[in-house]
């Protein structure tokens, strides 16, 4: 026997049309034709722009600043320029955010997701004045919420501002990150060890010498990231299709950056060529860049504490990471570096997506630069993972490291880089002698020194004190050779 079907159960649908025909679109969906099309289009990434929110907000802004200019220059009637004033605004508080779903990888230079928030906010507006979604005569996502402006000039506007947001918490969890650095520093500043170059043994340092390099060159690329915000400043709001401005009033592209800026909260300003603006995509690669040596070095200090908690017994073992899960499925008590290694990868990718950008921009042609979907994504994707690997890199690795420092001060002892730092006052050759017979027994540095006459056991102690072999302590004046090389 045949199932019965429930005709009552399909969903309800509206019709809704375009330049190539009708589509029935699900009644409760706040976006359109333009947005069903996408779909059925762009199934590439199963992600929909949603997943940055940032982004979605910005677009939100961009339409609102241009309800707010189109009323102001006469071009939008007060009533319409309200509604879809409001709607972006509901959006921008984080409203709605699930009805953006068009694929952060689409072609068409952005036309999709311009269209997704044109429908969106028009919906969100029509059902504010008591209208049903898609009454377009009243309200039109073209005619009245696009009013001004086109996808060349929105997108990337939106994709800048949507930047700037992001970067705050980037930058955010960046400080954190190196505040944490420099907690460690100061935890480890009087223990010793062996500094190393080329994976050789060199001179001492202290651990916490290591620890605030590390939060010392993160400080840079704070510093770098910030300076490199202001290629997001600069937006070509009024240019329209190519830069003529056309269909735009002549008054639009000033009051919509006024707009923009007072909304945003951030220091905008119009390009001086908006031919140039809407063509040229060179910003993103730029600040891409620095998101890039941002995510390269912070991998070189992974690199670093994974070398340095090797082990823990067959390895450096200098410090402990804290164990975060089980490393093995078959060797009991193995863990491994996780939090490090998660980093690493994201570096990896991160240093992808500026090729992926470089490439991007390289090919854009004429007029326009079609494949900035592909840039949005790839350099909000880097923000998102970078800022996440930093939280995990911070809270579940760095303020639960702990010192070995009795295998530090047993491989300081023993070391021959040691007998660096008493090499003026016994000369070259007795340090190297000295040096070599180390090397041989396994025997401390110090204790061989002063078995050789060579200075007393107070001199000793004073000269490798922690404070002089890491060099915070610097030695103002030599001692008297004890002995000659030759008659050791």
């Amino acid at each position: 026997m045949a199932p019965h079907i429930d005709v009552d159960a399909t969903p309800p649908t509206r019709t809704e049309s375009d330049s190539l025909g009708s589509l029935e679109i699900p009644s409760e969906a706040y976006w359109g034709i333009h947005t069903a099309r996408a779909l059925e289009n762009f199934p590439i990434a199963k992600r929909p722009i949603s997943v940055y929110p940032e982004l979605v907000r910005a677009l939100a802004m961009v339409k609102q600043a241009s309800a707010r200019a189109n009323r102001e220059i006469g071009v939008l009637d007060a009533e319409k320029a309200d509604l879809i004033d409001r709607a972006a605004q509901r959006v921008i508080d984080g409203e709605f955010h699930d009805q953006f779903v068009v694929g952060v990888i689409q072609g068409g230079a952005g036309t999709s997701t311009n269209m997704n928030a044109n429908e969106v906010i028009t919906n969100v507006a029509l059902e504010m004045a008591g209208r049903t979604k898609g009454d377009y005569t009243f309200l039109s996502p073209i005619d009245h919420t696009n009013r001004s402006q086109s996808t060349n000039d929105v997108y990337p506007t939106a994709i800048k501002v949507g930047l700037s947001l992001s970067l705050v918490s980037l930058l955010e969890e960046l400080d954190l990150l190196r505040r944490s650095f420099l907690a460690k520093a100061t935890e480890f500043h009087d223990v010793l060890k062996v500094g190393r170059t080329q994976l050789q043994d060199a001179v001492p340092m202290t651990l916490g010498q290591e620890f605030n390099g590390f939060a010392t060159t993160l400080g840079e690329d704070y510093h770098r990231l910030r300076e490199n915000a202001h290629l997001l400043t600069e937006v070509n709001m009024g240019a329209t299709a190519i830069g003529t401005g056309i269909t735009a009033h002549r008054g639009y592209a000033q009051s919509v950056v006024r707009h923009l800026s007072h909304i945003s909260g951030l220091p905008l300003e119009t390009a001086a060529d908006l031919v140039e603006s809407t063509s040229d995509t060179g910003g993103f690669m730029s600040f891409m860049a620095s998101l890039k040596r941002n995510a390269i070095k912070l991998s070189k200090i992974c690199n670093d504490l994974r070398l340095l908690s090797s082990g823990p017994q067959a390895g450096l073992g200098e410090i402990n990471l804290p164990a975060r899960q089980a490393g093995s499925s078959i060797m009991p008590g193995k863990v491994n570096p996780v939090i490090p290694e998660v980093v690493n990868q994201v570096a990896f990718a991160v240093a992808g997506a500026d090729v992926t950008v470089t490439m991007a921009v390289e090919g854009g042609q004429l007029q326009l630069n079609a494949f900035e979907p592909v840039i949005a994504h790839s350099i909000f994707q880097s923000i998102t993972w970078m800022r996440q690997a930093m939280w995990t890199l911070r809270v579940n690795c760095i303020d639960g490291i702990t010192a070995n420092r009795d295998r530090l001060g047993a491989m300081v002892g023993s070391s021959v880089g040691v007998v660096t730092a008493l090499t003026p006052f016994i000369g070259y050759a007795a340090s190297a002698a000295l040096a070599k017979t180390a090397l041989l027994t396994g025997r401390n540095v110090g204790d061989l020194v002063v078995e050789a006459g060579l200075m007393s056991a107070e001199e000793v102690a004073k000269q490798l004190s922690p404070a002089r072999l890491s060099g915070l302590e610097a030695v103002t004046a030599a001692i008297p050779v004890i002995v000659a090389a030759e008659d050791l």
